[in-house]
């Protein structure tokens, strides 16, 4: 009876709505095949509570036209899956430079530039109203990366200069932001914020702001869009090769001022995950940044995707849980095999739209994956763990510093996790330090906001990082 409560609730609601290397360790990637059929790939068939759901409650019959990737769905996508996997993605923004990806992509190297705008005009206020923090420019960067699956794509992020000169010796230090931008909608983004205006509620940082602190330090400031432009929120190679194309088309843009630059990398919570992920890939992706990446914070990371989703299915917060999977479809859409009517429903409504705003307040419904899944215990199925698999980042060394914290008191990711990360890469011999602090998860970032800021700082000005690998979790 509950679960069919929980149904009815989701299809009332929405109706009212709609009317949204190194590298790892060598382990085989399981295989799974993108078929909408169960039996086709080799998993077991619905209970008959799904049964039930899908026999209740029709499947869309006419998705929300909305423009997807140019370039088309994967090629091995049922075509019924096509349509799905393209009325989820995230309306058009109108701005073509968020919009439109060039027809000879594939032409340009990661990091190349495609198109760039200034946008101090939009974004002076804008960081004025945020951030409290006057800038001299801001400047839109549209440019070439590569997504999960290794093919071509493209990224946005914006440069920003402080309004005083860097007059310090050598090139002016660049310090990157990934906000927590937490969105399935590109309107959400920063670089879109920045160079339109709020045109949506959103939040793209944290008080007290990185930004902030950059900028008043007389460091460049690079803010990625690091989602990716389907808004895949979560997916940390999409994230990571984001935050690194980004520096790659500074240094594009600007070689003689940034083409010898330091730089840093931080995020908390959702930008926590490109941070951390920018660090694992940078060796194998662009190594050629290593010698000028001097170090990586993150705060408030999960890392075992695995965890997460079973300690969360059907609680308090298990809707933001089941939307960040709607928002890991679109990066990996053999996840749409898996989605009943109701999920369809769910995933194809204005929810697809969400912003950082209104992001959390999705967990007031208690929603177990059986209610929105095709197949009996889908957080144990073939198609679950190929995608754990490949969000995991366990078993890489990072190839910078690494600057780790967490609170002790958070209540959605034990600080466990933050303290083997810590210990897994000391043993691969990375100058990593720890931080485990007071606090749950919004207040263990202000617990460790000094901290943190002296950490990069001290990267950025070029200051050998020597970790605490031979102290106790906690010890700086």
């Amino acid at each position: 009876m509950k679960h069919l409560l929980t149904v009815a609730t989701m299809v009332l609601g929405l109706s009212i709505t709609t009317g949204q290397i190194p590298a790892r360790a060598e382990v085989d990637t399981p295989e799974y095949s993108t078929s909408s059929d169960p039996s086709m790939r080799g998993e077991e068939g619905p209970n008959p509570f799904q049964q039930w759901i899908d026999t209740h409650i029709p499947a869309p019959t006419k998705m929300l036209p909305q423009a997807a990737k140019p370039l088309g769905a994967p090629s091995d996508l049922p075509q019924e899956l096509t349509m799905l996997w393209k009325a989820l993605q995230s309306a058009p923004t109108g701005d073509p430079l968020f919009d439109t990806w060039p027809a000879d992509l594939a032409r340009y190297a990661p990091g190349d530039i495609l198109e760039w705008r200034d946008v101090t005009a939009t974004a002076t206020p804008t960081m004025l109203l945020l951030n409290l923090t006057t800038i001299s420019r801001a400047t839109l960067l549209k440019f070439r990366t590569t997504n999960s699956a290794g093919e071509p794509s493209i990224g946005t992020a914006t440069l920003v200069l402080p309004s005083t000169r860097w007059t310090a010796p050598g090139s002016q230090p660049i310090l990157v932001n990934a906000p927590a931008t937490n969105a399935l909608n590109k309107r959400c983004t920063p670089g879109y914020v920045l160079s339109h205006g709020m045109e949506v509620p959103t939040g793209n940082d944290f008080t007290p702001s990185p930004t902030s602190w950059a900028l008043e330090h007389g460091y460049a400031l690079v803010i990625p869009d690091h989602e990716g432009p389907l808004m895949a929120y979560s997916e940390p190679t999409v994230a990571g090769h984001n935050l690194l194309d980004s520096i790659r088309a500074v240094r594009n843009f600007a070689p003689d001022q940034f083409g010898e630059s330091n730089f840093a990398s931080t995020g908390y919570s959702g930008g926590a995950i490109a941070s951390h992920a920018a660090a694992m890939l940078v060796q194998e992706y662009a190594p050629e940044l290593v010698p000028h990446f001097g170090g990586a914070s993150f705060g408030g990371l999960i890392t075992d995707y695995r965890r997460f989703a079973h300690a969360f299915d059907g609680s308090y917060i298990s809707a933001f849980v089941l939307t960040t999977v709607l928002a890991l479809g679109r990066e990996h859409p053999e996840i749409l095999g898996l989605m009943n009517h109701a999920a369809q429903w769910v995933a194809t409504s204005p929810l697809k739209e969400n912003c950082s705003g209104s992001f959390g307040a999705l967990g007031v419904m208690p929603i177990p994956f059986d209610a929105v899944a095709n197949i009996d215990k889908p957080l144990d199925s073939r198609a679950a763990e190929a995608i754990f698999h490949h969000l995991s980042m366990d078993g890489r060394k990072s190839g910078v510093p690494l600057f780790v914290y967490h609170g002790v008191h958070d209540p959605w990711i034990p600080a466990s996790e933050a303290a083997q990360l810590w210990r897994d890469q000391c043993a691969l011999g990375v100058a990593a330090t720890s931080n485990i602090v007071g606090g749950d998860h919004l207040a263990a970032y202000v617990s460790s906001y000094g901290a943190t800021m002296d950490w990069l700082d001290q990267r950025l000005r070029g200051v050998p990082a020597t970790g605490t690998c031979t102290t106790t979790p906690g010890e700086r």
